[in-house]
């Protein structure tokens, strides 16, 4: 089919590589505009940007799709289809009327579940024991569509937003590679009112630990939250980010690092979590031993 494919981060990218792949024809490829990046603060294409361009397809980054010229320029590419990934821009109706054969998001939850911005971060600090792909049809309200294909996978005890981030884009790959295989037969869903949630962005102000907590409220808040933004607390007055970590049978005061010679071992508000792996600041992420030797960490972090 000829395809518009929709994306910005390196979630996207295995999905454009395996609709390639598949052989449909990509018209062209819709991203978000290059932004600031690094130390020099230099516009620097997302992942998907610098992925089309290497296989030499044609790129476009509008601002918006709201303006009747951007409609009529995404509406001259004469789709079949359009998939969408992590895009990050809202589709006008214009603009999903335009595929002939409609608008298909593929969303890392298991909808109604998880609809928004950030549903891998928010499936592990909520405890949820599952997560998965799912293949919408478009329309305008927030990942409100009907659901065509859905495949889940376990959210294992030492799973953190990094790992699943990787393990949902391969399974949202093969699963749009099916959906557009099969499109002309699959029954869609509606999804249903009850059990909707909403994966609200991740705000920097919920990266902080607070030790007084459960221990595995803290776990679930680390591993929700690694590697991007990273929940962090301070140790010895440094900025530390805690990247890694698991329950611990073991208890003290809160904030209190227990013995632990091959890890970091806090005391939380009930339970301890042990921290396995950690950034320094100014470094890199470290397996904790090493990232702590030769520094003292104190009686207490808080």
């Amino acid at each position: 089919m000829r395809i518009v494919f929709m994306g910005t981060p390196a979630f996207s990218v295995p999905v454009l590589d395996a609709v390639i792949a598949a052989g449909h024809d990509v018209a062209a490829v819709y991203t978000q505009p290059p932004r600031p990046a690094g130390r020099g603060k230099q516009d620097r294409p997302g992942a998907v940007h610098a992925r089309a361009a290497a296989l030499g397809l044609d790129v476009r980054h509008p601002v918006s799709l709201r303006q009747p010229v951007p409609q009529a320029e995404f509406a001259a590419l004469q789709a079949d289809v359009a998939v969408v990934v992590a895009y990050g821009l809202i589709l006008p109706q214009a603009v999903l009327d335009a595929p002939r054969l409609g608008c298909l998001n593929i969303h890392a939850s298991l909808l109604p579940r998880w609809r928004g911005a950030a549903p891998i971060h928010r499936a592990i600090m909520a405890g949820d024991a599952k997560t998965g792909v799912c293949i919408m049809r478009m329309e305008a309200g927030l990942d409100t569509g009907p659901v065509l294909l859905r495949q889940a996978t376990d959210i294992a005890p030492d799973d953190t937003t990094g790992h699943l981030h990787d393990r949902l884009s391969a399974m949202g790959a093969d699963l749009i590679v099916q959906a557009l295989a099969d499109l002309a037969t699959l029954a869609p869903q509606i999804q249903p009112e009850d059990g909707v949630t909403y994966a609200a962005k991740i705000d920097k102000a919920e990266a902080r630990i607070d030790w007084t907590q459960p221990a595995i409220t803290v776990d679930r808040q680390i591993r929700g939250l690694s590697p991007v933004p990273g929940a962090w607390c301070e140790i010895a007055g440094e900025r530390v980010k805690l990247l890694a970590s698991h329950l611990t049978d073991a208890a003290g005061e809160p904030g209190q690092v227990l013995p632990d010679p091959a890890a970091l071992t806090i005391a939380c508000g009930s339970g301890a979590v042990t921290v396995t792996r950690l950034q320094r600041a100014g470094g890199r992420p470290q397996d904790a031993g090493a990232a702590l030797r030769g520094f003292d960490p104190g009686p207490f972090v808080l």
